[in-house]
Parts: C-alpha cells; sequence; structure tokens
C-alpha cells in the first residue's frame, strides 16, 4: 500500500447512503428576478406620465428640489435595488439644470445598486455641437455623452438626433428612435401622397432622410419625388436659402427637419419654395422648441401646417392655430419595453431606424 492510500483515522471513505455531488453548472438560477422601473425627471412630467399609462405601471417615487444656493437634490423615496430602471428626462429649457439633474439621478440609482440604468431622453441636449465649426469650439455632445457615462449610465435612448456621429460618441449601447413613421402615417391620413407631394431637405445633410421619408409616405420606392434646399449659415440660429435644386412647381411641399428652434431657417425655406412654384408648404419635425418669438413669426408665415412631436414640452397658450402636436408616448414605451425584454428595438421600426 502506498502512502497516498493510507486513511487517518476517523476519516476513512464510506460510499454507504452517501449521494454523488452533482456537477458544477456554469450559473445559478433563481427564477424570474427582472423588475421594470420608470422614472421621470422634472423636464417633461406629462410625457414621463403617457409611457407609464402606455406601460400600465406607476412611475417610481422620487424626491426632486433644489436647495438655497441653487443645488439639486434628488433621493428615491423606494428601493430600487437590483431592479432595471428607466429615467425619463428630454433636453428641455433650462436645459443646464436638466442636464444636471439627469446626471444626479443617474448616479444615485448607481450608488443604489440598480441592476441596469436607461436614460430615456427624447432629445439629446447640446446635439447641434457635434463638431467644431470654427476654432475653438468644444464638441460638446461629445461632453454630455461622457458625463452621462461617468454618472452611471448603462443604455441611452434617443430619438431623431441632430447627427448621426453622435451615436459613436459612447460606448454604452445608443438605442435610435425616429418619428418619421409617424408624420408619414398622419400626412397620408391626409391625403397628402403620390405625384402631387414632393419631400423636401432643407439642407443637403438631411437629403437621405427625407429620401427615406418619401418611400415611408408613398410604400412605393423612388414614387415621391425630393427636392433639397441649398442654404449657408451667416450667424447661429440664422439662415440664408440660396437655392431650391428639385422639381416644386405646383406641388405640394412637405419638408421634414430634426428640429425647430427659432424657426428663421424655417420661414427663409418656406419663402424660398413658394418662390420656387410650390402650392402649399407643410412643415414637420421632431423636436419642436419654438424659442424667443418663434410662434409669432410661424403664425405670420405663408405655412399650410406645422407638424411636430411631444418630445419637449410646448406651450399650450401661444402655439399658432396651424401647428399640430404628435405624441410619442406609445412609441417610447414600446422602446423601452423591448430593451427591457431583450428584444430588438429597431424591430419597432422594422430597420428603418438606421437612417444616417
Amino acid at each position: 500500500m502506498s502512502a497516498t492510500d493510507v486513511q487517518l483515522p476517523g476519516l476513512e471513505a464510506t460510499h454507504v447512503g452517501v449521494e454523488p455531488e452533482p456537477n458544477a453548472q456554469r450559473w445559478i438560477e433563481r427564477g424570474p428576478q427582472k423588475r421594470l422601473m420608470l422614472f421621470s425627471g422634472s423636464s417633461h412630467p406629462a410625457l414621463a406620465a403617457d409611457i407609464a399609462e402606455n406601460l400600465k405601471i406607476e412611475l417610481g417615487q422620487v424626491e426632486l428640489k433644489t436647495f438655497a444656493m441653487g443645488e439639486t437634490y434628488v433621493r428615491y423615496l423606494e428601493s430600487i435595488r437590483g431592479a432595471d430602471l428607466f429615467i425619463v428626462q428630454t433636453g428641455s429649457p433650462p436645459v443646464d439644470k436638466h442636464l444636471m439633474e439627469l446626471l444626479i439621478m443617474v448616479n444615485a440609482a448607481k450608488l443604489a445598486s440598480a441592476k441596469r440604468i436607461t436614460v430615456v431622453m427624447p432629445w439629446f441636449p447640446y446635439s447641434r455641437q457635434e463638431k467644431k465649426s470654427a476654432p475653438r469650439e468644444p464638441i460638446t455632445a461629445r461632453l454630455v455623452a461622457d458625463m452621462l457615462e461617468g454618472a452611471g449610465a448603462d443604455r441611452v435612448l434617443t430619438m431623431d438626433l441632430h447627427a448621426g456621429q453622435i451615436q459613436g460618441f459612447f460606448r454604452i449601447p445608443v438605442d435610435h428612435m425616429t418619428a418619421l413613421p409617424l408624420f408619414a402615417q398622419y400626412f397620408r391620413d391626409k391625403g397628402l401622397s403620390g405625384e402631387k407631394v414632393v419631400s423636401v431637405s432643407p439642407d443637403p445633410g438631411r437629403a437621405k432622410m427625407a429620401r427615406k421619408f418619401g418611400q415611408m409616405l408613398s410604400g412605393i420606392e423612388g414614387e415621391t419625388d425630393l427636392a433639397i434646399m441649398n442654404k449657408s449659415r451667416p450667424a447661429h440660429d440664422q439662415a440664408s436659402i440660396t437655392q431650391v435644386i428639385g422639381d416644386v412647381d405646383g406641388r405640394v411641399a412637405l419638408m421634414g427637419d430634426d428640429m425647430i428652434a427659432t424657426g428663421s431657417t424655417l420661414i427663409a425655406a418656406v419663402d424660398a419654395l413658394k418662390s420656387a412654384g410650390a402650392t402649399a408648404v407643410y412643415v414637420f419635425a421632431t423636436h419642436g422648441h419654438f424659442a424667443a418669438n418663434a410662434f409669432e413669426k410661424l403664425a405670420a408665415a405663408d405655412l399650410a401646417e406645422i407638424v411636430v412631436t411631444d418630445t419637449v414640452p410646448i406651450d399650450p397658450l401661444h402655439r399658432p392655430d396651424n401647428l399640430t402636436v404628435l405624441p410619442i408616448s406609445k412609441l417610447l414605451a414600446d422602446s423601452i419595453w423591448n430593451v427591457f425584454s431583450d428584444e430588438s428595438v429597431s424591430a419597432i421600426f422594422a430597420g428603418e431606424n438606421q437612417l444616417f
């Protein structure tokens, strides 16, 4: 008998009534533990409430307040440990305050051991500052991305970004949604499709999106013609239209953009389209900011209709009569549910949300 076979007294091996140990597994099953929780910042509580209604859940309880010295305070009033947390906060004015509030909400959720934190940001703030257009300018959209990641965000849901490269500013997943199908359905229901309609891009950079909208509008590739506006910007929030490329004479022009700020660019484009012979001009944009005196300028413009979504709050008292607001809460709720269920977000749009 070798030395390795010797058993110490009292430690002899026995196999009577002893069951073999199970083989080790690669994971341990504890049953379904996923828990969706939805919270809202102070930027757009009405939109968050509509999303919650579509999801058939209640908004989570969170305390948001501002100290006397101007600092923001956040505290979740219920346990969020292990939860799949979704925070709804759009980039509406005051932009900096709402952005800082969002960062604190994300960080508080991280420290409270939320399992996954998804920022639902329909309008991505500072998205127009996505590149250096002049010396010594910042790329602020990249800074916002870095801050969200640094605060602890695991995922971002956003809609109709100003530029596609913003998705590349992140090292976390970014789900990009679009309101184009909503607009296409709205105008089809109004009977605006076919040869009498032309899809207009406000600048060469959005020509691909205008062509995609034309396809959604007609349902048949190439049926809706395309026109492109050639413009220059002498200053921020100002535009000069130099040329209309395409045939709009005697036709209804449907011009889409990602946002409307002061309305100056839009009005210059409308005047150019009317001068080129367009019988009517409809304008649509996902994000209707309507800053400064935009409502007054648009009310005086020769516009058939302005169509936007409710990604940001819109003043109900001063909005012009020809402004239509389409709700997007159902679209956002479907996207949130698919993220929670680990299903495809692009499937909601039939793959048509890759627009850049």
